[in-house]
């Protein structure tokens, strides 16, 4: 089986994320993984195993025709027979596929937005379709979707997954209190909802000063940027609340981190809470996407329902008062992520469902 992923960008993020873990689980159980970023590279280029063979389009435009026939001839040399395109990416594949059309298209669709898709535009995903042999999705809202707004049928949910990185460099040392540190995996969009975090910021900072709150992932330097950045000097949190940035060494943050948040007005099945549960971390996240399908409310992490900071606020302080509950909900979270949320188990399905499609 010779199979490449395509992803518009190596930004740190969810679907990006995800293709690089594609490509590197792959390129040891099957004949060729390759690995192709069609617009940007970014920060997830240093995670790419050696194995993979590995490819930067440079792509300029939406309809770059050097760049597509640069990826055209990437695939013959190697032979490639399946594209994996994540999200985006889908439009180059099928552009290639009208020139060339020896290999069979897979869409994984990352949509993040699961909780809103009655305003996705799905016009240009209809007519795409029609070149599809198979979809993947990371929800089942997703999958309805997909069945219904496209009328197509091979969909399959599979859920993302992590790997433990054993060659990770250490280098990030979050600051605050050792062993009162609440850590936001989580690219700095409005998505994401770092305002209901400020305002728990808020409240936290007059009962419980000593707990800090560490925001990681990609700043974009842009106006929601800028608002985040406002609000925490405006009311005096910036020995509270820390922003990082891109960081490499996940698994460094995490291990210095006692509990994970996520705020997230919409999800799909965020990589962050997989990374909370494979590190042991007691959770407080938003009950959207599919993540109510991992967390059980009070068994392996808190489900805020709704979006009132009082009670986010109040399952962080019940996990803050509570050293045992941090125990507890960690290890039930790590034993429901290593059962069916790591690599072997999803790779297994994944790969048993490509040879469905090659037959």
């Amino acid at each position: 089986m010779r199979v490449l992923q395509l992803i518009d960008s190596l930004e740190a993020g969810g679907a990006e994320r995800m293709a690089v873990n594609y490509a590197n689980a792959l390129a040891r159980q099957i004949d060729f993984s390759g690995l192709v970023a069609s617009r940007k590279e970014g920060s997830l280029v240093e995670q790419i195993n050696s194995n993979v063979n590995y490819l930067f389009l440079n792509r300029k435009s939406t309809f770059d025709i050097k760049a597509v026939l640069r990826l055209r001839d990437f695939m013959k040399k190697n032979k490639v027979e399946l594209v994996h395109a994540h999200s985006t990416s889908f439009f180059i594949a099928v552009f290639l596929k009208v020139i060339y059309p020896k290999f069979k298209i897979i869409w994984h669709d990352h949509y993040g937005n699961s909780d809103f898709l009655e305003k996705r535009k799905s016009f240009i995903l209809q007519w795409s379709s029609f070149f599809f042999n198979g979809i993947i999705v990371v929800n089942q809202k997703l999958k309805k979707w997909a069945q219904e707004k496209l009328d197509f049928k091979n969909v399959i949910y599979l859920p993302n997954f992590v790997s433990e990185n054993n060659d990770e460099i250490g280098q990030t040392i979050l600051k605050g209190e050792k062993n009162k540190r609440i850590v936001c995996l989580a690219n700095l969009r409005k998505q994401k909802n770092h305002f209901l975090i400020l305002e728990v910021a808020i409240k936290m900072k007059n009962t419980h000063p000593d707990w800090t709150f560490h925001l990681v992932g990609k700043d974009f330097n842009d106006l929601y940027s800028m608002q985040i950045k406002k609000k925490i000097k405006d009311n005096h949190l910036e020995k509270t609340v820390f922003v990082y940035g891109t960081v490499l060494d996940i698994s460094t943050v995490l291990k210095q981190a006692n509990i994970g948040i996520l705020s997230s007005k919409s999800e799909g099945l965020p990589v962050a809470l997989l990374e909370y549960g494979l590190h042991k971390l007691a959770v407080v996240v938003t009950a959207v996407g599919e993540i109510p399908s991992l967390i059980e409310n009070g068994s392996n992490g808190f489900l805020v329902t709704d979006f009132e900071v009082a009670n986010f606020y109040k399952c962080v302080v019940t996990l803050i008062e509570s050293s045992h509950l941090q125990t507890n909900f960690g290890l039930a979270l790590h034993k429901t992520i290593t059962e069916g949320y790591i690599e072997a188990s999803v790779i297994e399905k994944y790969l048993r469902w490509l040879k469905k499609i090659e037959l």
